[in-house]
């Protein structure tokens, strides 16, 4: 918390900062992740910063009390707060070109009160430099005039008086000061009484006198009474602000919360930045996925990269047991997870990758470090017993529990016991749970009780000394001997240790060796599939953003010629025919750059020949044509045809625009133009489904239709608008009734749909 305070702009937002604490509900974490999220794009795409602004909170109890005024200091340091929401203000209620959705900031900002009043009058008053300016009261502006009328009168005299009687090698420097708020000669001091007047001062050196002479007593005089007037002036000019302000209290109030809220806001999101973070997904039922997670403190010192860990329970799992070396990282595993757990609950952004989630937990429980105490008679097993036992009533389905090396400090094996039993009623309770250990029993236990995973901290082969990675579904040595001997233990010492260990039949170093030599080389596989995936996934996408620009390149030279084809025919200078011959080449031309570019191919899989003999009502089938599945209702061997259902319309189509065993193909996207099943049964034309559209998007959706029906030469169209109200079959009517290229149209036949289609023939 005391770095985010460091990179708040203001003292009032660095004590806010201070004070964050996790927040008791998930909507309000969703609630601070979604303004933070705001903050990020303002911060970074719209360069909105903070700059230091004033503490004002001490001012609020003098508005409290009638009879206090603020001083100019204050009113000054009002006006810069105000001034900064104003700011605020104007940049948040407005969103930017390209913003969409709503703004939680935006609208936090509008429901804020303004004082809308007192930041008008303190605009109107107050001076760049923080005085009060001439025009703030006809009194203060009429008596300032007098003054500096005074002011120009007494030079014009002094420099009359000190040319008319060469007094200048007499005088100091200047010609005139100011001394005791009154004008004065800076007079030689050995020419002392050459001057007639009053002397007011000597200087530090006594080398000059200050002489107020006789002639500037009564001008100094009607100064100092101008002066007065001033003050008395600026009196009331302050009183009247500062009523304003007590009237404008709540405002006032409201205004300056929400720019100190903004400061912690903004210095969250520089937070976020200096982590490389991101905001993980909050909600109960989550389960445990920090991926590339990194310690905050860390991440923020660090020069280069951390080693990142990917700390993951799945929604089956509860509780987490670390295996591995001493000084291997799992304790700093154990505290990343409850730092970047707790930094998530209080709506700050946690140093792990994009798609991260943690449940919402309301208790975090936390069991690190000796707390061995001879004072309180304690050792280091009853100080954790003692802890968990006053917060075990209160351990629940929310509530995330953190053990390191529990049960140490005791025989091994009975602290072993009591660590497995504990895991054991955490999980009946519910609770998640993450426990590092070197606890054998404990270890195995990880690996075989469900909801539990194992995992450990993974360490080079030839040197010992570890990696900070963790490998998952697998438990570690201690390789405590290893560690002592890294740390400068004799090595008589360590080989008397060795011998221990094989007479106790303990030494499973060689098996844990290998082991972890065969974690490191999956982890090493994984990363390399992870990597030729991405690359893949990055040329596939390149090569469909490369077929996007060309298919619209084709689309854009397609419709031009087209259009162009067609003005020159409107204009008498292509006849019907040549007209017609001409859209069938660029139809043609379109048909063959498209089967360049994506492949001639209608299906995804491949077309099974059948007999119509062998279709039953019922059946499911595609017809080609409209690349869409359909339901037989019947058949016609005759005329080898089946009628079908397509979504509510019936339609009778050709064995030869019928597959089975074949699944839609796939379409990039916009409007769908199949050509119809059969020339035999159907007629040739197009088909636009517009059921579900809006009458808006149908009006586009058609629009577009018939241009590409001219394109490509076709006569006659069908559209499928479906019963419904009939309200989008009117709309579709009145639109082809304004289409110029529309010749004529109507209601489709009982047995092509009826009602819920119309045929349309274009001119």
């Amino acid at each position: 918390m005391e770095r985010l305070a460091q990179l708040a702009a203001s003292e009032p937002a660095a004590a806010a900062c201070r004070a964050i604490v996790p927040l008791g509900d998930v909507s309000l974490v969703a609630r601070e992740q979604q303004k933070l999220a705001e903050a990020l794009h303002l911060r970074r795409d719209r360069a909105i910063v903070f700059t230091a602004f004033p503490d004002i909170e001490p001012l609020f109890p003098i508005l409290d009390s009638e009879r206090r005024v603020l001083d100019l200091d204050a009113l000054a340091a009002l006006f810069h707060v105000l001034s900064r929401v104003a700011e605020l203000r104007a940049a948040l209620g407005q969103p930017a070109p390209g913003d969409e959705g709503a703004s939680v900031l935006g609208a936090i900002v509008a429901a804020t009160p303004w004082a809308k009043k007192t930041q008008a009058a303190l605009a109107r008053c107050l001076a760049p430099d923080g005085r009060l300016r001439d025009e703030s009261s006809p009194e203060l502006f009429s008596v300032r005039q007098e003054i500096r009328t005074i002011n120009q009168t007494i030079l014009t005299k002094v420099k009359e008086f000190v040319s008319e009687r060469e007094m200048g090698p007499l005088l100091q420097d200047d010609y005139v000061t100011i001394s005791s708020d009154r004008y004065v000669l800076p007079l030689r001091a050995n020419f002392k009484g050459r001057v007639p007047g009053i002397i007011h001062d000597y200087s530090q050196t006594g080398e000059t006198i200050y002489v107020e002479p006789f002639f500037l007593v009564e001008i100094n005089n009607r100064l100092q009474e101008l002066k007065n007037e001033e003050r008395e002036a600026e009196a009331r000019v302050m009183a009247f602000l500062t009523g304003l302000a007590r009237d404008e209290r709540r405002e006032i109030i409201a205004s300056y919360r929400l720019l100190v809220d903004c400061d912690v806001l903004w210095a969250k999101a520089a937070l976020c930045d200096a982590l490389g973070g991101t905001l993980p997904d909050v909600a109960g039922g989550h389960a445990v996925q920090l991926l590339a997670a990194r310690h905050p403190l860390l991440a923020l010192a660090a020069s280069g990269p951390v080693v990142a860990q990917d700390l993951v329970l799945d929604k089956d799992q509860r509780a987490l047991i670390v295996t591995g070396a001493n000084a291997g990282g799992k304790t700093v595993c154990l505290k990343t997870l409850g730092l970047l757990a707790a930094m998530a609950l209080s709506g700050l952004p946690v140093p792990a990758g994009e798609g991260s989630s943690l449940p919402f937990f309301r208790k975090i429980f936390v069991f690190l470090g000796d707390e061995q105490s001879l004072e309180d008679h304690l050792s280091t097993f009853t100080a954790q017993i003692r802890h968990l036992s006053r917060v075990w009533p209160a351990i629940d389905a929310d509530t995330l529990v953190l053990l390191d090396e529990f049960g140490a400090g005791t025989d091994p094996s009975q602290g072993a016991a009591l660590a497995q039993s504990v895991v054991d009623g955490l999980l009946e309770r519910g609770a998640y749970l993450a426990a590092a250990t070197h606890f054998p029993a404990l270890k195995a236990y990880g690996l075989s009780r469900p909801g539990v995973r194992a995992a450990c901290m993974l360490f080079d082969p030839a040197t010992k000394k570890p990696l900070y990675r963790l490998a998952y579904d697998q438990v570690g040595a201690s390789i405590a001997l290893d560690v002592a001997r890294e740390h400068g233990l004799p090595e008589d010492i360590l080989d008397r240790a060795h011998r221990y260990l094989l007479l106790d039949g303990s030494d499973t170093g060689q098996v844990f060796d290998r082991l972890n030599e065969l974690a490191l080389c999956r982890e090493r596989e994984l990363e390399d599939i992870a990597a030729k995936r991405l690359v893949e996934e990055q040329r596939i996408q390149k090569l469909k953003d490369n077929l996007r620009k060309a298919q619209d390149k084709l689309v854009e030279e397609i419709r031009e010629l087209s259009r162009d084809i067609v003005r020159r025919h409107e204009a008498g200078r292509l006849g019907r025919k040549e007209a017609q011959k001409a859209l069938a080449d660029v139809r043609k031309r379109l048909i063959d750059e498209s089967n360049e570019l994506t492949g001639d191919r209608t299906t995804d899989a491949p077309v099974v020949p059948f007999d119509l003999a062998s279709l039953a009502p019922g059946d499911t089938v595609l017809v080609l044509s409209w690349n869409k599945p359909a339901i037989v209702r019947e058949k016609d061997l005759k005329r080898q045809a089946a009628k079908v259902d397509i979504g509510g319309v019936s339609l009778w189509v050709g064995v030869a625009d019928l597959a089975v065993g074949a699944k839609p193909a796939k379409v990039s996207g916009g409007t769908v133009l199949a050509v119809a099943a059969s020339d035999a049964v159907r007629g040739s034309g197009l088909v636009l489904d517009l059921r579900g559209m809006r009458a808006d998007a149908a009006e586009s959706e058609l629009a577009a239709f018939v241009d590409n029906a001219l394109l490509r030469g076709h006569g006659e169209l069908e559209i499928i608008h479906g019963r419904g109200t009939g309200a989008l079959r009117r709309e579709v009517h009145r639109m082809l009734k304004e289409h110029p290229q529309v010749a004529a149209f109507s209601l489709a036949p009982e047995d092509r749909g009826g009602d819920g289609m119309t045929m349309v023939t274009l001119k």
